[in-house]
């Protein structure tokens, strides 16, 4: 939802008629730009004009990226027309349509987007030398895109296809069953989300210093969301890095075994007074603050230690950006826990249970799949019962 790619109107892909059905090959096509690229450095995002929007820009949005590109590539982009997310993309080539067009969702999290107004900043944007040609169209979250231009995989031609959402929004959407649920998704990063009351309207100064960021939802209500971007990449750059040294001692170990073996000796640790920040990363309100491990004592050395306050840690730094009281003031009474890295991982749910003051629940998938097609399922019955 934050990343770009750049395309050709017309000539983004071509159709061929190979097997049981058509497919689209991308041509005319860039790479894409995902929401981890570090091009934009905080000096850089210092000089860019200040947004009209509550959300600040960080580096591997959509906006900040195109900035970067117009002022250190701007042959790339005389080869482009049209630019969205790669959902986006996808949409536009499944109804061929003449302009990229973008859900509010999507958007927002590129920066410089007015969730009021559902507006880009394009007075902002034009006096500061930025390619606003280039932005897509925009379009409510929910709403329908087109219909599909032709056959594809069993979809016949003619379906209709929604506006691409935000895969945020549609996890979220896939399992939260109550108002009163906060959902959180452990995967390579880490997601706290819950939703905020109908009538709630964020302050519309960017804090870049703010943890928590207000994402649209649907039907104009916010999502407030700690989005970390230290997850399950820590405790596989751990792996890596055991693996790694054990190369150095002339050792050969496959990751996947050091993962198991580091998980149980964890388990089998059930405290420890050794601290870990585990900001690998950084974060996006604060990109230049680094990992740390403090309270160091010979007793707290095996790998079960370690490893458990670097599970602990990760949970900890999510607190630190969202503390779990505030959810409780904000009327949540149950978390959902998901994702793959806190699925196979039964250290960090220990974890999670520890450090939430109310019932978390595991073992329900979070899909943004399932919750696109939720939310469009959703759509067509109230279209129908009215």
């Amino acid at each position: 939802m934050h990343g770009v790619m750049f395309w050709k109107t017309g000539q983004g892909c071509e159709w061929t008629e190979g097997g049981a059905s058509p497919v689209f090959e991308p041509r005319a096509v860039s790479h894409l730009v995902t929401w981890q690229d570090g091009r934009c450095s905080s000096e850089f995002l210092a000089s860019l004009p200040r947004p009209e929007s509550h959300l600040s820009v960080a580096s591997g949005f959509g906006c900040a990226t195109i900035f970067w590109l117009s002022k250190n590539s701007p042959e790339f982009l005389k080869s482009y027309d049209a630019v969205g997310t790669i959902h986006d993309y996808v949409v536009a080539m499944l109804c061929g349509l003449p302009r990229s067009l973008m859900c509010d969702q999507n958007a927002a999290s590129w920066g410089y987007f007015n969730t009021q107004s559902q507006s880009w900043n394009l007075e902002i944007l034009r006096t500061s030398g930025f390619p606003i040609h280039l932005l897509p169209d925009i379009a409510e979250a929910g709403s329908l895109a087109g219909r599909t231009s032709r056959a594809w995989f069993g979809v016949p031609k003619g379906t209709r296809v929604g506006v691409a959402l935000g895969d945020l929004q549609a996890s979220v959407y896939s399992c939260m069953a109550q108002r009163t649920d906060a959902v959180l998704n452990i995967s390579t990063s880490v997601q706290l989300a819950t939703s905020m009351p109908p009538g709630f309207q964020p302050a519309q100064t960017p804090d870049p210093t703010a943890p928590v960021t207000y994402f649209p939802y649907f039907d104009r209500t916010y999502l407030a969301v700690a989005a970390s971007l230290n997850g399950g990449n820590v405790l596989a750059a751990f792996v890596h890095m055991l693996v790694q040294w054990m190369a150095d001692l002339g050792l050969e170990v496959e990751e996947p075994t050091v993962y198991s073996c580091m998980i149980q000796a964890a388990a089998q640790q059930r405290d420890t007074c050794l601290t870990i920040t585990p900001t690998v990363w950084g974060e996006r309100h604060l990109p230049d603050q680094l990992a740390s491990v403090t309270r160091i004592s010979s007793s707290d050395l095996s790998l079960g230690h370690v490893t458990r306050a670097l599970c602990r840690g990760i949970v900890q730094n999510l607190h630190s950006m969202l503390p779990f009281q505030q959810l409780k003031e904000w009327g949540v009474e149950r978390v959902i826990g998901s994702g793959s890295a806190l699925s196979r991982n039964e250290v960090l749910k220990q974890e999670v249970q520890r450090a939430f003051p109310f019932p978390v629940s595991f073992g329900q998938d979070v899909d943004a799949a399932v919750g696109a097609a939720l939310v469009m399922l959703r759509r067509n019955l109230n279209q129908k019962e009215s």
